[in-house]
Parts: structure tokens; C-alpha cells; sequence
């Protein structure tokens, strides 16, 4: 089916022209009607009516008030429908003024409602399944579900049971998963159980296939740079288009900036379990501005922005400094979605206290309870981004991340329809996979 938008704030519905009668075959074509879009501006609807603010950048979202549309799962450019096929829409969804944004995409989340992805449980496949349809109401339409340091079996009895596959009505897609640790720092652990931390062997890389056990379907890998042979299993894990994080360490800035040179290309939760920035070794924290990055080759860092992990200021200063690589990512743990009292995490318990989740007796931070879309509004008022600057850091950074901007996080001609409905606070009224409602809030119609 093809997907369209409604006309643009001003201007008159142009006349349908006769669509082929049933049986003639080919796609159906859908347009959706509303109020605003978020599109590429390099190659925006025919034709571009920026609005205020836009930057015609490479890659930047501008709000446009325009039509999308659909057709087999993926959004169409109209020009060849309306010129080269002579077809109109063969269904028109009225989404009454509401944004459309591509949907939301988390690169880190340990889990949620219940599910602990680092526990082997007699049905893995369930619970991932499970968080993957949990998701779909907070706008995430793919992510990857992390693991926490574990011991070797653990990620031999779960890494297999966890694959990439597309979103649809059962849940968001999985892009495939995030390990995190064990190769980390013992100092800055944070909640990673100190016993099942490791340092590399002789032959790092294939100490760490010893670990895993299969990186078949594994799309990050956060470690500490600092660790002797690290550089070693940056440059093998690249080569294999695995993205390395920097992370859980006390890596100074050069050690970081080396590794960065070796193909890393990711900082897990910035500010959070590495060395405080100092004006003389800023330590990992520098690289976001860093003069020592290679021509062509950018740093991006997860930021998670619930309010308790990072201060507003700090999340200013960051989204300054670097405002093309910021991430949100949630975090996320078990207890997402559950409430105050003790919960899980891997081999550790876990207290949840309102947003405030911390290793049980101790006052160590250990992942949020912050949905997605929280941490974009809260961002959004935090900062005092644009609505624009705001999703685009739970949508086409991300997806620039893990080098599939072609296909997801935009609203680009010949991405996948992946999007999302809402409301001028950011909150989500429907998300749409493939181009098909999959999740839709009660008070919702169109």
C-alpha cells in the first residue's frame, strides 16, 4: 500500500485522478492527512515548504507540512505515482495536525516490563518478544536489547536465541544486540557484577569469541579502550561492521582518541561510569570535541536523558559541544513498566525508587525506568532544542550509529514507513511499521 499527507497549510487538495479499478492489480496506495511532518531537507516533498529554522544540511529533519506516502511497506516519492503511474491514493488517513516523525530507535535497553535480557530464561525468544510489543506504545519501532556483564555461559545460552528481525504487529524490530562488558573497567563497573568482569588474554579477539560464543547477531560492543589488546579487537569487531562503544572506563583522552582511530565510534551513556572531565585530561568526555577524529569519521554518544542520570546543565553543555552525535537511549531495566520495589538486573538485585534505580543497599545508579519518548520530551525541555533537533536524537542519529540511515530513522523516499503520531507535547498517539498501525492510543482516531 502507498501512504500519503495532506495538503500543505495554504494551498488547495489537488483534484484525485481516477485510480485503477479494482482488479487492474498493483499496490494500493494509502494518504495520510495532517497538520505537520518531519522530512530530510535534502530532498524534501514536492515541493519544499521549510518551515522556520530549517537547515538545509545533510541529513537534518525540517518540519514541512506536506503528505506521505506509502506504498509496500516502504514511503513513496508522489511525483512517480501522480506522473509516471497516474495514480492517486486508494486509501486517505486524516491525521488531524498531528507531527509525524520517524520512529524511535534504542540502542541500549536491558530489558522491560518484567523481561531480563541478561537472565536465561526457558524461553528467550518470549521476553524479548514480549518488550518488543511493550515498545511499540512509547514510539520505539527497533532496538537492540542489551546485555549486561555475565559469564561466558550465559551469553552462549542467550546470544543465539536473540536475532535481527523486522518490526511488524507483534512488536518493534530488533537491529540486533548491544554487550556491554564484560571487558570493562573493575573502577567503573557501575552496577556490571564485579566476579564476571574480565581483562583480554593474550590473543584478545579470540578471548573474546570465547566469551560470546557468536557475535552472529550482534550489533554493539561497549569495552574499555584502556584494556592491553582492546585496539586489537576495535579493529577486527569494525571489520565485521560491529559498532564498538567506549565505556565503563578510565580511559584519558589519548587512549580513547587511539581507539576511535581504530574504528570505535560510539561513547555508552556519556558522563556516566567513566573519568570526570578535567580541563587537562578531559578523558573520554573530550572526544566530542576532539581535533584528533579522523577526516570523515564521526563520534557519537548516548545520552540518557531521565533526569536523574544526567544533570540538566550537563546535558546542555553535551548537546552544545557535539549536537550531531547526541543519542538518547534509555537504559532501560527489567522494572521498566513495573513500578518501586526490587527487581533484576542480570546477576544483580536492583532498587526502584520513582525514577531512581539503584543496586540493592548501595546508592550506585543502574539503568533507568524512563521509556523513550519520556526521554526525548524530557531533552527537548532540558535543553530548549527544536522540536526537530529533539527527534532527531532518538531517530536519525541512532540510525547513523548503526549505518542504516538508507533505511530507517527518516522520512527520506525509499525508507521504510516506520513512523510515529504525535501530539504537539511529544506524546505518542500511534506508531506505524512497515507503513501499518501497529499500536494506537485509546483517544486516537483518524
Amino acid at each position: 500500500m502507498t501512504a500519503g499527507l495532506g495538503p500543505r497549510a495554504g494551498e488547495k487538495t489537488a483534484q484525485p485522478r481516477a485510480s485503477p479499478s479494482p482488479g487492474c492489480g498493483g499496490p494500493r496506495e494509502v494518504g495520510f492527512s495532517h497538520r505537520v511532518g518531519l522530512f530530510p531537507s535534502t530532498v524534501p516533498p514536492h515541493p519544499p515548504h521549510p518551515g522556520p529554522g530549517c537547515l538545509a544540511a545533510k541529513s537534518w529533519l525540517c518540519i514541512f507540512r506536506e503528505d506521505l506516502w506509502i506504498r509496500a511497506g516502504q514511503i513513496l516519492d508522489p511525483e512517480k505515482l501522480f506522473f509516471d503511474e497516474k495514480r492517486s491514493a486508494d486509501e486517505q488517513k486524516d491525521c488531524k495536525g498531528h507531527i509525524l516523525a520517524p520512529g524511535f530507535i534504542d540502542v541500549q535497553i536491558n530489558g522491560g516490563f518484567g523481561v531480563d535480557f541478561s537472565l536465561p530464561n526457558e524461553d528467550v525468544s518470549s521476553g524479548v518478544a514480549l518488550v518488543a510489543k511493550k515498545l511499540l506504545a512509547h514510539g520505539v519501532t527497533s532496538f537492540c536489547p542489551t546485555l549486561v556483564t555475565s559469564p561466558p555461559d550465559i551469553y552462549h545460552k542467550i546470544l543465539p536465541k536473540i536475532t535481527v528481525r523486522n518490526g511488524s504487529p507483534k512488536g518493534a524490530g530488533i537491529l540486533g544486540v548491544h554487550l556491554e562488558g564484560p571487558f570493562i573497567s573493575l573502577e567503573k563497573r557501575g552496577a556490571h557484577p564485579e566476579s564476571h568482569i574480565r581483562n583480554f588474554e593474550t590473543n584478545a579477539f579470540k578471548e573474546l569469541l570465547k566469551t560470546y560464543g557468536s557475535l552472529d547477531n550482534v550489533a554493539i560492543v561497549t569495552l574499555a579502550p584502556e584494556l592491553t589488546g582492546s585496539h586489537e579487537v576495535i579493529r577486527e569487531l569494525t571489520s565485521r561492521g560491529i559498532c564498538v562503544s567506549v565505556g565503563h572506563s578510565v580511559s584519558h583522552l589519548q587512549e580513547a582518541e587511539e581507539a576511535v582511530r581504530n574504528g570505535a565510534r560510539f561513547i555508552t551513556h556519556l558522563f556516566n561510569a567513566m573519568l570526570p572531565f578535567h580541563h587537562r585530561d578531559p578523558g573520554i568526555v573530550g572526544l566530542l570535541t576532539s581535533d584528533k577524529i579522523p577526516p570523515g569519521q564521526q563520534v557519537f554518544f548516548g545520552m540518557i536523558a531521565d533526569g536523574i542520570h544526567t544533570n540538566p546543565a550537563a546535558l546542555r553543555i553535551a548537546h552544545c559541544a557535539h549536537p550531531k552525535g547526541l543519542v538518547l537511549v534509555t537504559d532501560a531495566l527489567p522494572a521498566l513498566g513495573l513500578g518501586n520495589g526490587r527487581h533484576t538486573l542480570g546477576q544483580q538485585e536492583i532498587e526502584v525508587d520513582g525514577l531512581i534505580c539503584c543496586v540493592a543497599g548501595t546508592k550506585t545508579l543502574c539503568g533507568s525506568v524512563a521509556s523513550l519518548d519520556i526521554c526525548v520530551r524530557h531533552f527537548l525541555q532540558a535543553t530548549g532544542c527544536s522540536v526537530e533537533t529533539a527527534l532527531e536524537a532518538a531517530t536519525l542519529h541512532p540510525a547513523q550509529l548503526l549505518r542504516i540511515e538508507k533505511r530507517k530513522g527518516t522520512l527520506d523516499f525509499g525508507s521504510d514507513a516506520d513512523f510515529v503520531v504525535l501530539d504537539d507535547s511529544l506524546n505518542v498517539k500511534a506508531t506505524y511499521i512497515a507503513g501499518e498501525l501497529v499500536w494506537k492510543d485509546k483517544t486516537f482516531s483518524h
